[in-house]
């Protein structure tokens, strides 16, 4: 009996221990473990892992590209225009150990990041350069973020996009005037583009009305020098 008990003791702790050491990584995760605090160099893919209990700790890292959000970040611009600024970040982890390990916390990292590249771009660009070439900036934020994390951090920024440009209310006022007397100035010249190109077509076809009359003059034979048509003396008139 008690060879029974103690048999079944020990199933039981090998049952305990086997389901503690068992990680399941999911197709979207990679998994980095930890023996007694350090890194072991291979990450473990989709699937399921046995680590070691008490010894080993599995952290599971998403590797699926990301969106994140920047709201109403404060800029100012190079000709001294204060902006606020939306951007969206699209980023993913490529190297699972170095987010972990070389930065705590990486997508708050990223997030003040984004920031600081965010006032440094807008920074040294004008107005105009902000609210009509958004490629450009979207280019160089892109760049300047990712050089900041994809090497040391393993995280790949994919794309940083300003989705929106908020001016202050005044000068938003006065854009909009000066948008407003663009178009009626544009208005303008194509009427008087109008007005001319009519009046060129109408002396064209005057032009051409007055060339056909001539013709038509030079056309009929005279009647007054006894002639037939084509110049024959006519008999009659002796």
């Amino acid at each position: 009996m008690e060879a029974v008990v103690v048999g079944l003791t020990v199933a039981v702790l090998v049952t305990v221990q086997l389901v503690a050491s068992v990680r399941v990584v999911q197709q979207h995760q990679r998994g980095v473990v930890f023996r007694f605090g350090r890194v072991r160099a291979r990450v473990r893919q989709p699937g399921l892992h046995l680590i070691v209990p008490v010894a080993d700790r599995m952290v599971r890292v998403n590797v699926q590209t990301v969106v994140t959000q920047v709201l109403a970040q404060s800029a100012i611009t190079r000709d001294n225009v204060p902006l606020t600024v939306d951007v969206v970040v699209r980023h993913r982890v490529v190297d699972p150990v170095k987010a972990l390990v070389h930065v705590r916390d990486y997508p708050s990292a990223l997030l003040q990041v984004t920031q600081t590249a965010l006032r440094s771009v807008v920074g040294g660009a004008e107005l105009d350069t902000v609210i009509g070439g958004r490629e450009r900036v979207n280019a160089a934020l892109s760049a300047a973020v990712d050089a900041s994390t994809g090497h040391p951090w393993g995280v790949l920024v994919e794309r940083v996009e300003v989705r929106d440009v908020i001016l202050p209310e005044s000068l938003a006022r006065s854009l909009c005037r000066q948008a407003e007397a663009e178009r009626e100035r544009r208005a303008r010249v194509t009427a008087a583009d109008g007005e001319a190109q009519a009046s060129r077509r109408i002396a064209d076809a005057s032009a051409a009305v007055t060339r056909t009359a001539g013709e038509t003059i030079r056309l009929v034979p005279g009647r007054g020098d006894g002639r037939r048509p084509g110049g024959v003396p006519d008999p009659a008139t002796g």
